[in-house]
């Protein structure tokens, strides 16, 4: 018998006024895999992840989240959710175990203190003030507390942007030992190559509507393209220029550096 989807959403719409920001989307997300919306700013990704999450009320359209509904089974999803949004602002004055601890009091159960540092590497930096971590430390212990309740399902908003490369893979280790649980994430992100490094499939979100669904391979060869090649160097480059080197069909700016489509 096949399992109940972690997520389903059908027919979403959200409106602000005039402005529809989504737009009659539809998403069903699988038990067990990571699953990535992908999109531009203001595309609509926040405000579906918002909705999934229960901190937004849709227009219209229907939502189930581990089988429940946040109209009639708010108390024991916030139990079983991890939620780590685009946006964290931590006590600055509270040293990292204790805003670990914080956190693990909102919950009626959750993993020791000490799994959830070995995770995302802060285990050094449990008596550490907040206020004295870096960018990516600070988004790690982000991410920690949202996993201190041991949840089921994940919700990750944009979790590596603004992110030096080290950072972001130290975060990509995170999610992916996470998923190895058998647990479910779901997250937004603008770049394509962290889409395929962590997601199982991904959908493509612009206006507000799904425009492409798929595993990231099976979108990147949507594009006619056999492989996308990426690097990184220690000075900026502008992407123009490398479009008119031989085999290669496009070149745009990645997180880390050059992302080149060749054929």
């Amino acid at each position: 018998m096949p399992s109940t989807p972690a997520l389903r959403c059908e027919q979403l719409v959200k409106k602000y006024g005039d402005l529809t920001a989504v737009d009659g989307l539809d998403l069903e997300v699988d038990t067990g895999e990571c699953f990535g919306l992908l999109g531009p700013n203001g595309a609509g990704k926040t405000t579906t992840v918002e909705i999934l999450e229960g901190l937004n009320e849709p227009t219209a359209g229907r939502v189930e989240v581990l089988g429940m509904r946040w109209d009639r089974d708010e108390r024991a999803l916030r139990q079983r959710l991890g939620v780590s949004l685009q946006e964290t602002h931590l006590p600055d004055k509270l040293t990292v175990e204790e805003n670990l601890r914080m956190f693990r009091s909102f919950y009626l159960q959750g993993r020791p203190l000490e799994e959830v540092l070995d995770m995302v590497g802060l285990s050094d930096k449990r008596t550490a003030w907040t206020e004295r971590l870096s960018g990516g430390q600070k988004q790690r212990l982000a991410v920690a507390c949202a996993l201190v309740s041991d949840p089921e399902l994940l919700f990750l908003d944009e979790p590596t942007t603004g992110l030096d490369p080290q950072s972001r893979r130290q975060l990509w280790d995170v999610v992916l030992g996470f998923k190895s649980r058998g647990r479910t994430v779901l997250l937004t992100t603008h770049y394509m190559d962290e889409a395929e490094r962590l997601c199982d499939r991904v959908a493509i979100v612009d206006k507000g509507k799904v425009i492409a669904m798929g595993t990231p391979r099976e979108l990147i060869a949507s594009l006619g393209a056999q492989q996308v090649v990426e690097f990184s160097t220690e000075q900026p480059l502008a992407p123009d220029g490398w479009g008119g080197l031989p085999s290669v069909r496009s070149a745009r700016r990645s997180a880390d550096g050059i992302a080149l489509t060749v054929e």
